[in-house]
């Protein structure tokens, strides 16, 4: 296989694998921020409203990837995060018809509709907002969204919080006309 050839197969099956995310991602941002010039972070969490496993997981792995993005914590800082979660219920309603053909008597081949089932998928939905704001301004210079936790399941939570807090900061800092 010549080196091209197996460049193309690698990166089309690296966008397969990053294309795979169970989770809505987006983000925001300040077209006049100045990213480079932020060097320290205060987290706040006065609106994450979540039990103490769950806000652990979300501020540890939040910590985790800023501090790789090369900021530091301080308490006199140039950027404030804020992180918000919330859920919502979600209902899937499937619907399906049995269809059939065959020999029938008298007239020939034929076909028809049978009974239709339907089935019901209640669950809950989570979100996290991460707002990261200018600690001088005031002003919100970055937003990132994520959702599609399955908050129903501890052991979904335990796996699915790290990742999506990861794929939301993945979009940080802009990467200007993206």
């Amino acid at each position: 296989m010549s080196k091209k050839y197996f460049f193309i197969l690698l990166a089309a099956v690296s966008l397969g694998i990053t294309s795979c995310s169970p989770f809505q991602v987006k983000s925001d941002y300040s077209a006049t921020a100045n990213f480079s010039d932020y060097k320290t972070y205060l987290l706040r969490t006065d609106d994450l409203k979540l039990n103490d496993l769950d806000k652990d997981r979300v501020l540890n792995e939040l910590s985790k990837q800023v501090q790789a993005k090369g900021l530091t914590s301080s308490q006199n800082p140039d950027l404030i995060i804020n992180v918000k979660a919330s859920h919502k219920k979600i209902q899937d309603v499937t619907t399906s018809y049995n269809a059939g053909f065959g020999w029938g008597r008298p007239w020939g081949w034929g076909g028809g509709f049978g009974m239709g089932n339907t089935w019901t998928n209640n669950y809950n939905s989570g979100t996290i907002v991460i707002d990261i704001i200018d600690a001088k301004t005031q002003k919100l210079v970055w937003q990132g969204v994520g959702s599609g936790i399955s908050v129903d399941s501890p052991k979904s939570k335990q796996k699915q919080i790290p990742q999506i807090v990861a794929e939301i900061m993945a979009n940080y800092p802009p990467q200007k006309g993206k």
